[in-house]
């Protein structure tokens, strides 16, 4: 074996790690800088309303974007392993594709749920794998409402979302010393014009049309609805408990509950659960009383 082979193969995830595979990704190994050309972490992103802004749902009148940021080892270890039993346990195979609306909805293979209290127990179990599985949340939430409201042109929410959460992806990024390597960025295919202008403002912001003015180190994958991605269909559960947590602060959310512990914070580690607010998780348009970061 070459020396160059070897170097090659230092870079490859081996299937079967010597340690204990159920140790925690611990602070020092999540910054520890990658040896390949590609970071050691994944985003996978999802949203929640309409991004149109012809019309606007005066029951949910935001639009939340949710970037969800795995370390690849502990996503392969552990969070795929875990959706796939849950489903194996409720459904014999691991084939169903896990999405918010129609689990809500009750429609497609969620049709199943004998009573409420069956719903719950998998609602609740499903909750749990989520409290469970170590991931940075980073969301923004567009008020429509208030965009519409504002003088001049009106900017494609999903666009400006997307900025906001590109430029805080890339300070996570730095943080941990992963800020020269290239990570990519998943989201869920919506047709093809829609997909088409995605990716030229996707490529726009990363070639320096951002707040920070720099290029950013990020690639973005499109991928089919049917693809049955543990990542994706994560972002997919946690977007929309955000977006009612804007809309309705005082309304019960457990789920939420869980996702602040997950989000970019201020204080880092140690101060998880807390200032996340024009961290992790922004809201748009700022509110006057509130000076963004």
């Amino acid at each position: 074996m070459t020396m160059s082979d070897a170097n090659k193969e230092s870079q490859q995830f081996s299937l079967f790690e010597n340690e204990d595979p159920l140790a925690p990704i611990t602070e020092a190994a999540a910054k520890t800088p990658p040896l390949g050309k590609y970071s050691n972490f994944v985003v996978y992103v999802d949203e929640s309303g309409d991004h149109g802004m012809q019309t606007v749902d005066s029951n949910y009148s935001v639009f939340v974007l949710a970037f969800c940021v795995f370390h690849k080892r502990h996503y392969c270890e552990k969070v795929v392993p875990a959706l796939q039993k849950f489903k194996f346990n409720h459904f014999g195979h691991d084939l169903v594709v896990l999405h918010e609306h129609e689990i809500r909805k009750e429609k497609g293979d969620f049709t199943f749920f004998q009573n409420r209290q069956h719903k719950h127990a998998f609602l609740t179990e499903l909750t749990d794998i989520i409290e469970a599985s170590n991931f940075i949340l980073i969301s923004c939430v567009i008020d429509k409402e208030q965009l519409r409201a504002k003088a001049g042109s009106i900017p494609n929410p999903y666009h400006l979302a997307l900025g906001f959460c590109l430029e805080t992806l890339y300070e996570f990024m730095q943080e941990k010393n992963q800020d020269g390597t290239l990570t990519h960025v998943v989201v869920e295919c919506r047709g093809k014009k829609e997909d088409n202008e995605l990716e030229l403002e996707f490529r726009r912001i990363c070639d320096g049309a951002n707040r920070l003015g720099i290029p950013l180190p990020f690639d973005v994958i499109f991928a089919d609805k049917k693809v049955n991605s543990a990542g994706l269909q994560l972002a997919d559960l946690v977007a929309r408990p955000v977006g009612l947590s804007v809309l309705r602060p005082a309304q019960e959310n457990r789920a939420f509950e869980v996702l602040k512990r997950k989000f970019f914070c201020s204080g880092g580690r140690e101060k998880v659960g807390e200032g996340f607010d024009s961290w992790g998780l922004k809201i748009y348009p700022t509110k006057e009383s509130e000076k963004p970061r």
